[in-house]
């Protein structure tokens, strides 16, 4: 029983970063699918773009500055205000030093 509650606290404590940035992991996955990856993906108009091509730090810092396509445009341009939340939320769960990194392929 001991151990049960211990690893539950583990779990519990690893769940909090993931979801306290408010955003949803699944609706930003099919967000970066749907938006992002028609310019984002390898012989697209725009550099190919994974969950792994940044750590944690550098999508929160991206998001932060809230550009895109090398600072020109707001992120906003391409993304509705509250899908930004959800793709950010997505990027930064699955980055390349994330505890689940992915590659968000297809």
């Amino acid at each position: 029983m001991r151990n049960t509650l211990k690893l539950l606290a583990v779990v519990a404590a690893l769940a909090v970063p993931l979801s306290a940035q408010g955003g949803s992991d699944t609706k930003g996955k099919f967000f970066f699918k749907k938006t992002c990856k028609s310019c984002h993906a390898t012989g697209g108009s725009a550099k190919e773009v994974t969950p792994l091509s940044k750590t944690q730090a550098q999508w929160k810092a991206y998001f932060a500055a809230g550009k895109h396509n090398k600072g020109k445009e707001a992120i906003t341009t391409v993304l509705k205000p509250e899908q930004v939340k959800d793709v950010q939320t997505f990027l930064v769960n699955h980055a390349s030093d994330s505890p689940q990194p992915e590659t968000c392929g297809g």
